[in-house]
């Protein structure tokens, strides 16, 4: 683990402090939802992915996370545990992390097996998050959970993540019925510089579009990240809930809010403009039950909106932070100060994958950081 990270591997404030004039005021990194774009595939995503996260290391963005989603066309992130590996392979220090596991659809037997191999392919490197949303429609989640009781999974997260923790510590007490189960591979033995060995494990966060995981990241003194970019009316009080309801704990000091952002920068504001669009009709037919490809912006521009979806596409581009470069990093800078957020993580989404790594490498160039 590096020197300037806790165990979780959030950002250690003296890190933030030694920033040179110019940079971030707070760790920057990056969301991947794997997105495929109208007369691409999800190999062609996937290779975006690969790329991307090589140059998210390069240009010193801090972490970088894939999120679970199912049944969606234009998003090929089904499966955040096999992307880690992937993405392992392609980098060496970048941490790597799910943006999140959706805990309600799997065993956490299963979580804590996929993720104690991500640690010893990747150690030190790999972060847990956890949702307690499907990720997906309902039919879709009682597919993956074999069940007809959809709202099981989310009412019995807290039990899930208590599980899920026993695994990944290997700590069941005597007499529980999973004392002699063991998730392999187990927790790590980490070596620290003074010659002491202990076990390391992947950090859990957190994650939430509302309230509840807040207050219980807040209770069990876990980092929290929170959904932004499709939740902004609720980020205030949600982050106000989980420091208000913060304990510390053998993880964390002090809270650690991370919010994720959709930005996207392009060399003209109007590419970048015309993109955001057509990611805003993209949003209108997933939640119209008609998912499908990232559209083309010729055919967000040329589609006959109604005025229920003129509305949505306006509020939608309207919480997307988009422009030039440094429009978008005034953007940042100002969500950054009203929220308090101590790291941002940035979701680019636009139709191909030249121009998601394009945003990102914009961006880092606003902010002065390290070119690759």
């Amino acid at each position: 683990m590096a020197a300037d990270e806790n165990r979780d591997g959030t950002t250690h404030p003296d890190e933030i402090r030694g920033r040179t004039r110019g940079s971030a005021p707070v760790p920057l990194s990056v969301l991947d939802l794997v997105t495929v774009g109208a007369g691409r595939t999800a190999t062609d995503a996937l290779r975006t992915s690969a790329a991307l996260s090589r140059l998210a290391e390069s240009r010193g963005y801090h972490r970088y996370w894939v999120a679970e989603h199912h049944s969606m066309p234009g998003v090929a992130s089904s499966s955040p545990a096999v992307i880690l590996a992937h993405l392992a392979a392609h980098t060496e220090r970048i941490r790597l992390g799910s943006g999140g596991v959706m805990l309600p659809n799997h065993a956490p037997l299963v979580i804590a097996e996929q993720f104690g191999t991500l640690e010893a392919l990747a150690p030190g490197r790999i972060d847990l998050g956890l949702g307690r949303a499907p990720g997906t429609d309902g039919a879709t989640a009682a597919a993956l959970r074999r069940t007809d009781r959809l709202g099981e999974g989310a009412d019995d997260f807290p039990e899930q993540l208590a599980e899920l923790t026993r695994f990944l510590d290997d700590d069941f007490p005597d007499g529980h019925p999973y004392r002699r189960i063991h998730a392999i591979p187990g927790p790590v033995q980490a070596t620290s510089p003074g010659g002491v060995q202990s076990p390391h494990r992947p950090p859990i966060w957190l994650l939430g579009s509302s309230g509840f995981s807040a207050r219980l990241a807040g209770l069990l003194g876990l980092p929290f990240a929170f959904a932004h970019h499709f939740s902004a009316q609720n980020t205030i009080p949600a982050l106000d809930l989980y420091r208000d309801s913060f304990r510390p704990s053998a993880v964390l000091d002090e809270p650690y809010a991370l919010i994720g952002v959709s930005a996207l920068a392009a060399d003209e504001e109007r590419e970048a403009r015309r993109q955001v669009r057509a990611g805003a009709l993209s949003m209108i037919r997933l939640r119209s039950g008609r998912p499908g490809l990232i559209p083309t912006p010729e055919e967000a521009e040329a589609y006959p909106y109604s005025p229920l979806e003129q509305e949505v596409a306006d509020s939608w581009t309207a919480n997307v932070i988009h422009g030039t470069a440094d429009e978008v990093r005034s953007g940042l800078d100002d969500l950054q100060k009203r929220t308090g957020a101590d790291e941002l993580m940035i979701t680019a989404n636009a139709h191909t994958g030249e121009l998601r790594l394009r945003s990102y490498e914009l961006i880092a160039d606003a902010y002065g950081f390290p070119t690759a």
